[in-house]
């Protein structure tokens, strides 16, 4: 598939099972993340794999930022957070990680590892391998940052579910360029 063809026919696939992307095709997909338009080089994006077991840990992490300080989970916020951690066999945390720069600025830094999610899961589709991207309140919270070990000048980006779609993929809706385009 040539990259054009790529781009335009890509889709979310939020129905996942096992198998998971292989060690390599990860290679491959940061790789291709990894080409970014990055100002000054810096590479401001770690990554972080919760595979496996790990996964239930991820789950305990969600039901405890989810849950009130002082307070006993409640049952229901636990299993919800089980679920969202058992989503996909693989999860891919895309870590913005800021660097004091004098010509690039936070902002700039992290729409540069937000690219760089945007090109892993653009590889990932290209690799049959299917992935969306999710944030929601787990990204900003400080529990949840410091469960992963986050640095002060880091910041959760993405999480990107990963694994073999289960049902076939849709077709994307059509778009007209020219209803995103204002001439100036």
């Amino acid at each position: 598939m040539d990259a054009l063809t790529t781009l335009q026919s890509r889709v979310s696939s939020s129905l996942l099972e096992n198998p998971g992307p292989t060690p390599q095709q990860i290679d491959e997909m940061i790789k291709a993340g990894s080409r970014a338009p990055d100002h000054a080089g810096l590479r401001p994006w770690r990554f972080i794999l919760i595979e496996g077991d790990s996964r239930l840990r991820f789950g305990e992490l969600l039901a405890r930022s989810n849950t009130p300080e002082n307070a006993e989970p409640d049952p229901a916020i636990i299993e919800n957070a089980m679920r969202k951690a058992q989503r996909a066999p693989t999860i891919m945390v895309v870590v913005a990680s800021i660097t004091e720069h004098p010509k690039v600025p936070e902002i700039e830094q992290i729409i540069c590892a937000g690219a760089v999610a945007s090109n892993i899961i653009t590889a990932a589709f290209t690799l049959g391998i299917g992935a969306y991207w999710r944030t929601g309140a787990a990204a900003f919270s400080p529990i949840v940052k410091q469960g992963l070990g986050l640095e002060e000048n880091e910041q959760i980006v993405a999480f990107i579910y990963m694994g073999t779609p289960r049902v076939s993929l849709r077709t994307p809706p059509s778009i007209t360029p020219s209803d995103y385009i204002t001439r100036w």
